[in-house]
């Protein structure tokens, strides 16, 4: 053996030699070694302690006798050593754990002489093994009911080795739920048995993983270890659980039947047929709603089933329980609520609640038509609306809000029905939702009538024209006046207003339709007595009061030419011949008489041209066709003869034109003898005076009279004695001329101002004094014209025989 040997060598040798020297006592040669030892590792000397020469051990043969085909031991024949020839294992040699002893018997032969000596070989235990459990992984299966204190047998480890190397004891992982208890067989054996010490809840751990730890009694110990799976069998211990009690969802109205509103997931902590979860709705949950919802048992969708209107019903309340499936079910509830979201679907409604259909055009400003409420189904600003009036700003209309979605139609300007007489309203309503919606509606309404509008005639001033000589009953024009108020306040009835003329009633002359306003001529009318009417004609409607108006009718009535031209100077009678006079030495130019002729009828019609018809010598007289003027052209001679024949014809410029003629005879004088010839009075019916006329011989007298007082004042002023003013009378009443070559007398009949003046011009440059006067009975003037010296000594009576103007000669 080795000279330096480690304490644990020396260890084993000791025990080796105190076992030598304990088999030296008994017939049996016994060794004890550990096991495990090193090959080669030399037991004892077994010359030795057989008292046998060591030299003649290779001589004699010595052999052992092998064990189990296993040649552990062997024996140096030089030395007698006995040593370790193959490992020895302990556990392998003596399987069986009945005896913590384990003995190796060998027999050792030597021959020469043959002896044979027993040997045991004791083999101790060395703590080579760790214990070990038959599984790594030990599953339990532990009802999550089982009490507190219920024991449960576990697996024990067994470690090859015995006595104090074996299991000594066991230990647990910490765990608040399990414990071990350690018990010991009959041989020793430690058996572990698991232990509850806390009610188990699979659904907080349903799985315990513990780990058991075997140690055995070695040094060093030793130890294995098993991992403990402790499945909990679950109990229907736990309800199923929602995750909260009271759900909130939110639903858009109309959504598409089949849309997902939510999904419940009640949880239990149960497992297996105590897990699975049924879902329905209780009895707390209404009829209705489950009429609008559906819920999937399996899955606990709810889901839409019928259409959902906000306006109806703006939140449902659904309890759903959750059950499961265990024999004795345990259930759990939970509250949903769907609050329904308001789409903008509902269109404003506009409501009529009072209406006038019609009203007066006189109502006040002001006046309430109609009361209009507006409402909207939806909610929030989908259900606030606006009112307005389509095209308010030409209407005389305008709304008034009285309350909350009331409104007031009312009216805001004067109607007049005659120039609107209904109206048609549209109302529209629209809410602020988005898009937002409208609605219309629309109200007619009437303008009822009221007599406001007088009769109007489209003229204020009529001028109608119509041609004297007309027949009786002649339809004059029709003057139509238009009310435009309705019935009866448009019914016109007319008048002519009365009005004497000439002491003759209006309506003696004219007459009007009362129904249709047709003027009619009631007389047939002399233009040369009546130019012109001048009346009102009233219309008046039905209407209560009734309203009138009236027109002024201006008649003129045209001339015809129905009058002949009249020779009134020089004047003759009936078929006589007018005598002239004139001296042979009359100058050339000198003027032989002047035929002036009238003709009652007017403008184109009472325009006279003359002409010669008649003449003797046509180089001797001319005739001036416009003024009448006889002249002679030449001087006369002796070779003229003493008389000539003249005659004139008056035309006047009619269609077709009438004529008069006068025959002239004149006579050659050596020289002219003048003599008065007495005024020669001719009655003749004529009006002399017009309303022209009558306004030319006031303006002229007005002249005339302020002339007059002019001379008067000069005559004053100088002290002269003043000439007789009579001399000069007013020249609308008289008219002096001289007349120079004839001594005749000319009376001429007088009907116009013009006349006046140029018959002035004509018997002023021949020297005569020119006057009219009244006839007797009043129904005519005369014209005379006398010698100027006779003028001078006229007497205030024949000045107030100047022609007057009577009343009843004005139209």
């Amino acid at each position: 053996m080795r000279s330096t040997m480690d304490p644990w060598r020396r260890r084993q040798l000791g025990f080796v030699l105190l076992s030598a020297m304990w088999s030296l006592a008994s017939a049996v040669t016994r060794y004890s070694i550990p096991e495990e030892i090193p090959v080669g590792t030399v037991i004892a000397n077994i010359a030795t302690d057989l008292g046998l020469d060591t030299h003649s051990l290779l001589e004699r043969k010595v052999k052992l006798d092998y064990i189990h085909s296993k040649k552990y031991l062997e024996i140096n024949e030089n030395t007698g050593e006995l040593f370790i020839s193959e490992k020895i294992d302990r556990e392998h040699l003596c399987p069986a754990k009945t005896s913590s002893f384990c003995f190796l018997k060998m027999d050792v032969i030597i021959e020469s002489p043959i002896r044979i000596f027993n040997i045991e070989l004791e083999i101790m235990d060395i703590n080579d093994n760790a214990p070990q459990f038959r599984r790594e992984r030990i599953p339990l299966d532990i009802s999550e009911s089982a009490t507190p204190g219920e024991r449960f047998s576990l697996t024990n480890a067994v470690d090859a080795d015995v006595g104090e190397n074996s299991i000594e004891t066991y230990y647990l992982s910490d765990s608040d739920t399990f414990t071990i208890e350690i018990q010991s067989g009959s041989d020793g054996t430690k058996y572990v048995d698991l232990v509850l010490k806390a009610s188990l809840d699979r659904e907080k751990q349903a799985v315990h993983k513990l780990t058991l730890t075997a140690v055995d009694g070695g040094v060093p110990a030793r130890s294995g270890t098993a991992s403990i799976i402790i499945q909990v069998l679950d109990t229907n211990d736990n309800a199923p659980q929602f995750d909260r009690q009271v759900y909130s969802v939110d639903l858009i109205e109309n959504a598409p039947i089949g849309t997902l509103v939510m999904q419940l997931n009640a949880t239990d902590l149960d497992e297996g047929v105590n897990a699975e979860v049924i879902y329905s709705f209780t009895l707390y949950t209404s009829e209705k709603t489950q009429e609008k919802f559906s819920l999937d048992p399996n899955s606990g969708e709810i889901r839409v089933k019928d259409m959902i209107d906000f306006e109806e019903v703006k939140s449902f309340e659904m309890y759903v329980e959750a059950k499961d499936k265990a024999v004795n079910p345990l259930s759990g509830q939970c509250k949903i609520l769907v609050f329904i979201t308001d789409l903008n679907d509902n269109r404003p409604e506009i409501t009529i609640k009072s209406f006038q259909s019609s009203i007066k055009e006189i109502d006040p400003v002001g006046t309430v038509i109609a009361v209009i409420s507006v409402s909207d189904r939806d909610s929030g600003d989908n259900g606030k609306v606006d009112l307005s009036i389509h095209n308010a700003e030409i209407l005389p209309f305008a709304l008034n809000k009285s309350s909350e979605d009331f409104f007031e139609l009312i009216v805001t300007e004067s109607l007049d029905r005659e120039l609107k007489n209904s109206y048609d309203i549209t109302l529209y309503v629209t809410d602020r939702g988005t898009p937002p919606l409208t609605d219309n509606e629309t109200i007619s309404l009437t303008i009822q009538d009221v007599n406001d509008n007088a009769p109007t005639f489209p003229e204020s001033f009529y001028t109608i024209t119509l041609m004297e000589n007309n027949e009786p009953g002649a339809l004059l024009a029709s003057l139509t006046a238009h009310d435009p108020d309705l019935h009866e306040n448009q019914y016109i009835v007319y008048f002519i207003i009365e009005k004497e003329i000439a002491n003759t009633s209006m309506s003696m002359l004219f007459s009007i339709n009362p129904e249709n306003g047709n003027l009619y001529a009631l007389r047939t009318f002399d233009y040369e007595r009546e130019k012109e009417f001048l009346f009102h004609i009233e219309a008046r409607d039905s209407g209560v009061p009734p309203l009138s108006s009236n027109m002024t009718v201006h008649i003129i009535i045209l001339d015809q030419n129905d009058n002949t031209p009249l020779i009134v100077s020089p004047w003759r009678p009936q078929g006589a011949v007018i005598e002239e006079v004139i001296s042979r030495s009359s100058d050339k130019g000198s003027l032989v008489t002047k035929v002036i002729a009238l003709d009652a009828d007017s403008m184109q019609n009472s325009r006279i041209t003359y002409q010669f018809l008649q003449i003797t010598d046509t180089t001797l007289f001319s005739l001036d066709q416009y003024n009448g003027e006889i002249r002679t052209n030449r001087m006369f001679s002796y070779r003229d003869p003493r008389h000539q024949r003249l005659v004139i014809i008056a035309r006047d410029n009619g269609d077709p034109p009438r004529s008069a003629t006068v025959t002239i005879k004149i006579s050659t004088v050596e020289q002219v003898v003048t003599q008065f010839t007495e005024t020669t009075e001719v009655p003749i019916e004529y009006d002399l005076f017009t309303d022209l006329n009558l306004y030319l011989l006031i303006g002229l007298g007005s002249v005339l009279f302020l002339l007059l007082i002019i001379i008067l004042v000069i005559i004053v002023l100088k002290c002269q004695e003043p000439k007789p003013s009579q001399a000069a009378p007013q020249g609308r009443n008289s008219v002096s001329s001289q007349r120079n070559s004839s001594t005749i007398a000319d009376s001429t009949l007088i009907s116009s101002d013009a006349y006046w003046y140029s018959l002035f011009l004509a018997e002023t440059r021949k020297g005569k004094v020119v006057v009219r006067q009244p006839l007797p009975n009043g129904s005519g003037f005369i014209v005379s014209s006398i010698p100027g010296s006779a003028a001078l000594t006229e007497t205030s009576a024949s000045r107030s025989s100047t022609l007057q103007e009577s009343s009843s000669d004005l139209p």
